[in-house]
């Protein structure tokens, strides 16, 4: 069975077909098939409904059933911000270490430094049949950026005394707002078929 990824994120899209080829479900990129997304305007104010709006349109370009993803970091200090705002936070082209380091600067003297990520994973069939699951880690925002590995806020994103940046992808997998969500869509996905 064929599905798309309506992403245009290559960890994303690395971090979805791990779990979805051992269903037996060939993930294509919507970019692999020469589609774009760029017209969808992430109107929704939750994640799920961003991740909906994503799904349900690369569906109805295809055909195809179709997978996206819309995550982001809420910072409780910030009242949830950046929220489903945490792509555009420094603005439209700004740089994963922009978006991070503009963060930090709004933590400053700031005590409270919890936060948590979250991961709404939305399946959307051509008859219309919709899924959806969501995936949350808890931790707290760090005081500098630690570790090589990961991307966006990955680096300030801590998790005991570790980052997201700091682990392994298993290790990250195993805890991950998104590792969390997929599993979910993992278990959903073979009760629906079979």
């Amino acid at each position: 069975m064929q599905f798309i990824i309506a992403t245009g994120n290559a960890h994303k899209l690395t971090e979805l077909e791990r779990i979805l080829n051992p269903l037996g479900i060939n993930a294509a990129s919507t970019k692999s098939l020469g589609i774009s997304l760029d017209d969808v305007e992430e109107t929704g104010t939750t994640f799920e409904e961003n991740a909906y709006l994503k799904a349900k349109a690369a569906c109805d370009k295809t055909g195809l059933p179709a997978v996206a993803d819309d995550s982001g970091l809420c910072v409780n200090a910030l009242n949830g911000a950046p929220g489903v705002y945490s792509a555009r936070y420094a603005g439209e082209n700004a740089t994963d270490k922009e978006r991070y380091e503009k963060l930090l600067k709004e933590m400053e003297g700031i005590t409270d430094r919890t936060a948590y990520f979250v991961s709404a994973v939305c399946c959307v069939w051509p008859n219309g049949d919709t899924l959806t699951v969501r995936g949350e880690c808890h931790g707290t925002i760090g005081f500098e950026p630690l570790g090589e590995g990961g991307f966006g806020y990955d680096p300030i994103f801590m998790v005991g005394d570790q980052s997201y940046s700091q682990m392994t992808p298993a290790e990250k997998d195993a805890i991950s707002h998104r590792g969390r969500a997929l599993v979910k869509l993992q278990q959903a996905l073979q009760e629906i078929l079979g």
